[in-house]
């Protein structure tokens, strides 16, 4: 028969047994909710909590306006060029721009927003700009189509950074697939600039640099 003392001592190792699996159970409760908190932390910009959310969102906005107004500026820069050259570009360019429209479009999806279009005052005034070197300049003659290119490489840079900007918002949010489209999309404005310079560059600058007043 146990005696008193041994009694005591098993009740004693018991509790601390038990004692120590409920703390163990404590660490794994606030561990979890510990991660809980980290993870909702992490994707809490997903739920459009963060103010980078809300700014890469803006600027998602911003240039799906500024491709959308290309769709219809480029045809008419295209209706003002002389050379076959440059139309051919212009065109390959429209085709481009209206399949960065269907990517946004997308990308708002995978957002889980609807595709909005917030006016893009860059957007707008370089567009502008390209009307004012098509009025100021004479109709079939390479000077205009120097500074047709030219306006439409201003074009190419705003959105390289407006792209390059929008993928590297995504990718610290934790939108893989939303910077994947967005990378492709930046890709194309790259390729796409060195283009314009070598249709520039072919023959055109030079024609242009004989013309007189």
């Amino acid at each position: 028969m146990p005696t008193t003392k041994t009694r005591t001592s098993a009740r004693t190792r018991s509790l601390r047994t038990s004692n120590g699996s409920a703390s163990k159970s404590s660490d794994q409760k606030q561990t979890k909710a510990s991660n809980g908190k980290s993870s909702k932390s992490e994707n809490g910009s997903a739920n459009g909590n963060s103010q980078l959310d809300k700014l890469f969102t803006d600027s998602l906005k911003d240039i799906y306006w500024a491709e959308k107004h290309l769709t219809k500026t480029l045809p008419k820069m295209k209706k003002k060029a002389t050379t076959d050259e440059l139309k051919s570009a212009i065109e390959e360019h429209l085709a481009q721009t209206e399949e960065h429209v269907s990517r946004l479009e997308q990308v708002f999806e995978i957002c889980g927003k609807k595709a909005q279009a917030k006016k893009c005052d860059a957007m707008e005034g370089l567009t502008k700009e390209a009307d004012s070197i098509v009025e100021e300049t004479e109709a079939n003659t390479m000077t205009r189509d120097a500074g047709i290119i030219m306006a439409a490489q201003k074009v190419e840079h705003y959105e390289i950074a407006s792209y390059g900007t929008l993928c590297s918002f995504a990718k610290t949010l934790g939108m893989d697939k939303e910077a994947e489209l967005l990378e492709e999309t930046l890709n194309e404005e790259k390729e796409a600039d060195p283009k314009l310079s070598q249709v520039a560059e072919s023959s055109i600058n030079e024609e242009a640099m004989q013309e007189t007043e």
